[in-house]
């Protein structure tokens, strides 16, 4: 037969006690009750908007501008450029490397754009067939992305909100863009659609056109473009997918006796990066100080229980029980509070998550977070984990207060009033 946990009898005992409520350590368990909920919550949202954060904002970046790009090792910082040569035998090595979701061929050109007498400085992106057009078509407010073919060459262009704005522009309207070379060159063309990332500095510069149109305006042949557009299937691989590129493009010369460098996303925009991640560093501070207060609370709680309960204590070692065994009762007494805590705090969390999720109610400034909405993103480990971490530093709290049942003298416990 399976034998019974006495201390966990007992403490559900307890727990159940009719008299519980005639306590006075009623309303002090119900308050150290809601403050392990509130603790839980407060870690729980912490931690779905640090990762929901850092992930929306990952992505808006390596949607747009991609996870590695491979380009001119002489190229500079600026948009104008240096060639490479696409070569079949690149295509197919990188197509190779395990990892690797896409490739597609990108180019960019430096011009003003121009709209009755408004004039404003863009980046052409010239683009080819392969391109991926997921993230864009998500941030598409009307009209669509470019449609591209091997045949003719696409007179049309995508661009940004903040530009339509600023030139008061719409879907269908001629716009003329100018650059500065030698000679000055002029093209003509229509708007398709318009988009918003948010991302300030992409949505003040780039512009979407046909690949052709830059190699045009560059003099450039059919074969050359500004580099290649990398995106991984896993982004924690991205720097081993980084190194196997570089050993199949970047590690020798090209046929033309150029070199070519490969550069991450983390890399390009360093400061985005550096930005996000230091959420980490508040959230790691958060977490510390809800576990510490939860561990308080436990603690307190445990204290009143135990002067509540001195008669019961003395009655208890004079019967014969261990120090040891007494312990067990209280603790499991406070691990039932503590569960009731955290199933408390779990349903205001989830609600919480799913109803922002779904509505968006929750707003931030988009020109200074880059989204408008506060997003939340958590796992089922990590949840579990929380939860688990929880449990394991309030029963390591307890520890502490539990010790003074050992100093209770049996004899002088049972005359306490």
């Amino acid at each position: 037969r399976k034998k019974m946990n006495i201390a966990s009898f007992i403490a559900r005992k307890i727990f159940f006690s009719s008299s519980n409520s005639h306590r006075i350590s009623k309303p002090i368990t119900v308050f150290n009750i809601i403050g392990i909920a509130i603790s839980f919550f407060v870690m729980f949202i912490s931690i779905s908007v640090v990762v929901g954060f850092k992930q929306e904002i990952r992505q808006k970046v390596t949607g747009f501008a991609s996870d590695l790009v491979v380009n001119n090792y002489d190229a500079n910082y600026s948009f104008e450029t240096k060639p490479i040569n696409v070569t079949k035998e690149d295509i197919e090595a990188l197509q190779k490397i395990n990892g690797i979701r896409n490739i597609q061929l990108f180019a960019t050109k430096p011009g003003i754009i121009k709209a009755k007498t408004t004039l404003h400085g863009v980046v052409l992106k010239g683009v080819y067939k392969d391109y991926d057009w997921s993230f864009i078509q998500k941030n598409i407010l009307s009209g669509k992305p470019l449609v591209l073919s091997d045949t003719a060459k696409s007179n049309e262009i995508v661009i940004s909100k903040k530009m339509s704005q600023l030139l008061q522009l719409n879907v269908g309207d001629a716009v003329y863009l100018y650059f500065i070379q030698n000679p000055p060159r002029m093209r003509k063309l229509y708007i398709c659609g318009i988009y918003e990332t948010m991302l300030e500095d992409f949505d003040n510069m780039f512009v979407f056109v046909d690949l052709r149109h830059v190699q045009k305006l560059n003099d450039w042949q059919t074969n050359q473009i500004s580099g290649y557009e990398i995106n991984v299937q896993n982004f924690d691989s991205i720097n081993d997918i980084k190194q196997h590129v570089f050993s199949v493009v970047g590690s020798r010369f090209q046929k033309d006796g150029t070199k070519l460098k490969v550069t991450t996303v983390m890399e390009r925009y360093p400061y985005i990066f550096d930005w996000i991640g230091l959420f980490n560093t508040n959230l790691w501070v958060i977490l510390v100080l809800m576990m510490i207060i939860s561990g308080f609370n436990i603690i307190s709680g445990l204290l009143v229980l135990v002067l509540e309960r001195i008669n019961m204590i003395g009655i208890f070692k004079a019967i014969g029980f261990f120090d040891s065994n007494i312990r067990k009762i209280f603790i499991y007494l406070s691990l039932i509070y503590i569960l009731i805590g955290l199933a408390l705090g779990n349903l205001l969390s989830f609600a919480l998550y799913f109803l922002q999720n779904k509505y968006h109610f929750a707003h931030l400034d988009k020109a200074s977070y880059y989204i408008d909405y506060v997003p939340m993103k958590i796992e089922l480990w990590q949840v579990l984990s929380l939860n688990g971490a929880i449990v394991l530093i309030t029963i390591l709290f307890l520890l502490i207060p539990s010790t003074l049942i050992s100093k209770i003298e049996p004899v002088k416990a049972i005359k306490f009033d």
